[in-house]
């Protein structure tokens, strides 16, 4: 019996491991809390995902908060229409209705749309907690652990502006891949802490572009957040940086093909 558990483990590694290295597109473009603003779609929604997907995207970014009694569910701000996420139920949260009829999806839900195809990554976002740093800690774990408990470690990469969340979410499972957004670790410092990489926004790297091949020598991933000039976009792809957010997915795709 344990040789047959051994075994099917070992499937469910490789066949991760392959999917990750063979199917999802890879095209630097991250759809910022969806590809939500072209077509006017609710950020973060599950239609917002479905359209990163549909264009093509790289990835589709999405923001995770936890509430009162502990359900991960997706959304940008702390608050949902006039609610606090973090001091309200999930239940509570479910007598509001997104602008095209949807719920707030939980991150169980979010993750398990997003596993029906094999082409764009998602990119988690759990939120730095407003009530202490032990709560963001929590949300970074919880976020590894549903992610874990679903068996989407192939399709999920992280982000945070919580350092400490992040480094919890690494120590959860020191093969995550977590980024840092918050700007104020240099390169070395996140290698050291074992980040996979950055995500700082375009004003810092503008400022700061040597961190760009500090990061790319250190064998650490780029991104830039966000970022809709196109202007901004051609500077990056001529850095050479591994992803851009955006919340104009449809305009980056455009300058990609001159790229090449």
């Amino acid at each position: 019996m344990q040789k047959i558990i051994f075994s099917l483990l070992l499937m469910t590694f490789f066949s991760q491991a392959i999917l990750a290295q063979s199917t999802f597109i890879q095209n630097k473009i991250i759809a910022h809390r969806g590809a939500w603003k072209a077509k006017e779609l609710p950020q973060n929604s599950i239609a917002s995902l479905r359209e990163a997907i549909r264009l093509g995207c790289e990835g589709s970014e999405f923001d995770v908060w936890m509430t009162a009694d502990e359900v991960l569910v997706v959304n940008h701000d702390h608050e949902l229409q006039g609610m606090d996420i973090e001091t309200s139920t999930y239940e509570q949260l479910l007598t509001k209705t997104l602008s095209n009829g949807e719920k707030i999806p939980t991150l169980k839900a979010y993750l398990s749309e997003g596993m029906t195809q094999k082409s764009t990554k998602l990119i988690l976002e759990f939120k730095p907690s407003l009530i202490s740093v032990a709560r963001s800690e929590r949300v970074g774990e919880l976020s590894v652990k549903t992610v874990q408990e679903l068996g989407a470690q192939a399709w999920v990469d992280y982000i945070t502006f919580s350092y400490e969340g992040g480094v919890k979410a690494i120590s959860t499972d020191p093969k995550a891949n977590v980024a840092y957004l918050n700007g104020d670790k240099s390169p070395l410092e996140l290698k050291e802490a074992g980040f996979f990489g950055f995500d700082y926004h375009i004003s810092l790297l503008r400022r700061m572009p040597q961190w760009i091949a500090e990061a790319k020598a250190l064998g650490l991933t780029t991104n830039a957040w966000t970022v809709n000039k196109e202007e901004d976009m051609n500077w990056l792809l001529e850095l050479g940086v591994n992803f851009i957010t955006t919340d104009e997915p449809e305009k980056l795709a455009t300058l990609l093909p001159s790229k090449k």
